[in-house]
């Protein structure tokens, strides 16, 4: 029996935790989905599609790449595990601000979808601080990005924001 996780986010912009994430589902799964969710109520930097192009560059180095799946999704991430047959949702946690929200919608998961679990994965110690929101803000100044994402996601984050 294959045992496949869902991993779902944003991922706008996919950072060096969220690959280090990735690297330790993918001892634990056989397979992992990287559910990119698009929410048109936020405004994105990248479009889903570019975001989807932006992972799957960034995992190709990895001789765990055919264990992963990139797509994007936008709904109910319950109605995306039950239609892909899978019964794990794996999310990352940096901080126990993020561990709180998680949790509640880990909750109400398993209220609406008693027979999905979630699994927390925290990544690397080194990795904690980083969010969408701080690689941003270095990236609108033109800084160097090279310790908080990939370097594909690093360049196309200076070419957006040389853009504007």
């Amino acid at each position: 029996m294959e045992h496949t996780a869902l991993y779902p986010g944003s991922f706008d912009p996919w950072t060096n935790g969220h690959l280090d994430i990735l690297s330790r589902a993918v001892k634990m799964f056989d397979k992992i989905i990287v559910t990119v969710a698009v929410n048109n109520k936020k405004t994105a930097v990248f479009t889903g599609e570019e975001r989807i192009e932006l992972i799957r560059n960034s995992i190709k180095q990895y001789d765990w790449s055919d264990q992963v799946e990139v797509i994007q999704f936008t709904g109910l991430l319950i109605d995306l595990a039950r239609k892909k047959s899978v019964n794990v949702l794996l999310r990352g946690v940096r901080q126990i601000s993020d561990f709180e929200y998680e949790f509640r919608m880990a909750l109400a998961n398993r209220r609406l979808a008693p027979e999905i679990d979630t699994v927390f994965l925290m990544p690397d110690e080194q990795l904690t601080f980083i969010s969408a929101t701080i690689v941003k803000e270095i990236a609108v100044w033109g800084g160097d990005l090279s310790s908080f994402v990939p370097d594909n996601v690093a360049n196309a984050l200076h070419q957006k924001y040389e853009k504007k």
